[in-house]
């Protein structure tokens, strides 16, 4: 096995990276192909220049894309057989020691700080070069640093507890770590999402009542006949960041919270913003979030069942250029190789996603009405220069959404 995982593993990984390129590609050609004219169902609403922008934007981010994932792929192949891997773990070894907490901890800092300092230029290229020639960002300097400060903060304070404790049950509760590993996962996660509106969120945004008039009429009329009880009504100052606009609640039980961006605020008449807030009521009247909630705890459930089968396997470590197996290296080497192997399986996601919207949609026409929310959403199309005509197989792979076509063709039956 120890001969034979080598070979699967870069024969997975010379698949999905040719898959991904050929998806990229195929979005090239597609968009391009489709720029020289507006859909017909959308020429009374988006002019051709605006049809123009959102195909050159859509091309400019899968090329960088297609950048991000040479890149990516090249720092794989450094960490397993390049050895980088091994060395972090033969000077923290000697640092420390031996293995320990202090060992994994430092391992995972070493991972994480080479993996940010190689994806800083294109992070840095995407928000003040791609975004601002389009008009999108309006993040300063300045404000970019405080934020990497504050994410640094919150995972040192946040992130560090929470390895320590999984590093100790991995350690600590024998053969079935994995399942106390997952319990105390869900946990954090259900944690955040508890916490995340009051204590964290307000760290990089400020969030103001929204203010009286017809706006908030209209709101709050909606929640009653939706039976939906909130903590309050909220805009975000996301402008200070990006012209992108949104809605969302968040939170759960007492906590939730429905927030919108100052910037969907000025684009949208109040029937259009109280059907979009319709669509995101319509994933909690269905249940969305905790089904969603569901099948994530169910496939990370299963995939530390499948570390608990590898742990201990000399051939997963040493079939990735790793000399000595551990708890911290184990967890490192199946997060950088789970992504190869699971990235086929990436429409499944997709097709469940989407089936969520449609029924999210439906109940937002029934609630606000179909046309509110197609007007709302051919304004987001345009604002945000959404393409209208992504590559379908493309599309089945990386989106959430359905496809704007397909969506509005919905609402309009409907």
């Amino acid at each position: 096995m120890a001969q034979v995982f080598p070979l699967v593993f870069l024969t997975a990984l010379a698949l999905t990276t040719a898959l991904r390129a050929w998806l990229a590609l195929r979005q090239l050609r597609h968009v391009l192909a489709h720029r020289r004219s507006v859909p017909a169902e959308f020429a009374d609403r988006i002019s051709l220049a605006e049809h123009h922008k959102a195909a050159d934007y859509t091309t400019a981010k899968t090329r960088l894309a297609l950048v991000e994932l040479g890149v990516d792929t090249a720092l794989l192949l450094v960490f397993t057989f390049g050895g980088l891997l091994a060395a972090f773990d033969q000077f923290w070894r000697g640092a420390f020691a031996g293995p320990g907490y202090g060992h994994g901890i430092a391992l995972f800092a070493s991972i994480g700080i080479t993996g940010f300092c190689v994806g800083l230029p294109t992070a840095l290229y995407r928000t003040f070069v791609l975004e601002a020639r389009f008009g999108f960002n309006k993040m300063t300097p300045a404000l970019y640093i405080a934020d990497l400060a504050k994410q640094l903060l919150l995972t040192v304070a946040i992130g560090g507890p929470l390895l320590l404790a999984v590093l100790w049950l991995m350690g600590a509760m024998g053969s079935l770590w994995w399942f106390y590993v997952w319990t105390a996962w869900l946990g954090f996660n259900l944690l955040v999402m508890l916490l995340y509106p009051t204590f964290i969120a307000p760290l990089f945004n400020k969030f103001s009542p929204l203010a009286e008039g017809e706006m908030k009429t209209r709101i709050e009329a909606l929640l009653a006949r939706c039976g939906f009880a909130s903590s309050g009504l909220f805009v975000m100052d996301g402008s200070k960041r990006s012209a992108h606009g949104n809605a969302y609640f968040t939170g759960f039980g007492r906590a939730k919270r429905i927030v919108f961006f100052d910037t969907l605020l000025d684009k949208l008449a109040p029937a259009e913003v109280e059907a979009v807030l319709a669509h995101e009521l319509g994933h909690f009247k269905h249940r969305h979030v905790w089904k969603r909630i569901a099948a994530m705890s169910a496939l990370s459930l299963a995939f530390l069942w499948l570390l608990g089968q590898l742990i201990d396997q000399p051939w997963f470590y040493g079939g990735l250029g790793v000399a000595h197996p551990g708890t911290a290296m184990a967890l490192i080497l199946f997060s950088l190789v789970l992504p190869v192997f699971a990235f086929p399986f990436g429409p499944l996601m997709s097709w469940l996603s989407r089936r969520h919207e449609f029924e999210a949609d439906a109940y937002a026409a029934r609630q606000a009405g179909g046309g509110d929310l197609v007007s709302a959403l051919v304004k987001l199309y345009r604002d945000n220069a959404a393409t209208l005509t992504p590559d379908p197989l493309h599309s089945l792979f990386y989106d959430s959404h359905p496809p704007a076509s397909q969506r509005i063709a919905h609402l309009k039956s409907a």
